[in-house]
């Protein structure tokens, strides 16, 4: 059974955009998916990026342009300048680390709830009331946000070292049991075409 690793940040517009492709995709192919939220503020410095608050204004202009585009295509509301961002993005990847392990929600539901929650519905994802309200969302229960703070936290460091040991330098970012890599949401259909075998 093929395998893929998602590695995203919750933070992230493009993981937002991504929205549920990345779970259905690897259903369409029976493919298993295992979430890996990380820090992404701390990855850019040690990949060669550069946090967006750094970045030159005419990247930041194209950036903009491109997340429109890229929201109108996806069919998803979307504001350039969220209330409540950047934000701390850890309690919502503790969140979803503590709820791929307890299973029985819906994991795509829940990484897109809490990614809409920055980028559509000017709610701040740091806050424990805004996790515990995309968890019952998403079929979970919403004291998930309450334990397993530690493994969280041991988690979401680890997938940090993992992403950098394995090439990751953006989000979303897809790396197959074979060790092939997809950086974006635009990549989806890449990623879809060789689970297919045909790319």
């Amino acid at each position: 059974m093929p395998h893929v690793d998602y590695f995203f940040a919750t933070i992230s517009p493009y993981t937002y955009l991504a929205g549920r492709q990345p779970f259905e995709i690897a259903a369409r192919h029976g493919a298993t998916l295992t979430c890996k939220p990380f820090d992404i503020m701390a990855l850019f410095p040690r990949t060669g990026g550069t946090a967006p608050k750094d970045r030159h204004p005419s990247r930041m202009d194209y950036r903009a342009q491109d997340m429109a585009r890229q929201a109108t295509k996806a069919g998803l509301p979307l504001n350039l300048r969220p209330a409540f961002w950047p934000t701390n993005p850890a309690p919502s990847s503790y969140a979803i680390i503590a709820a791929q392990k307890a299973g029985g929600g819906d994991l795509a539901g829940l990484v897109a709830g809490i990614t809409a929650a920055v980028w559509a519905q000017e709610r701040n994802i740091a806050e424990d009331e805004v996790i515990r309200d995309c968890l019952a969302a998403a079929g979970f229960d919403p004291t998930l946000a309450d334990r397993g703070l530690l493994a969280g936290a041991e988690a979401y460091a680890a997938n940090l070292e993992e992403a950098v040991a394995r090439g990751v330098f953006g989000a979303p970012f897809f790396i197959t049991d074979d060790d092939a890599r997809f950086w974006g949401q635009d990549r989806l259909g890449d990623l879809e075409a060789h689970l297919a075998g045909t790319l």
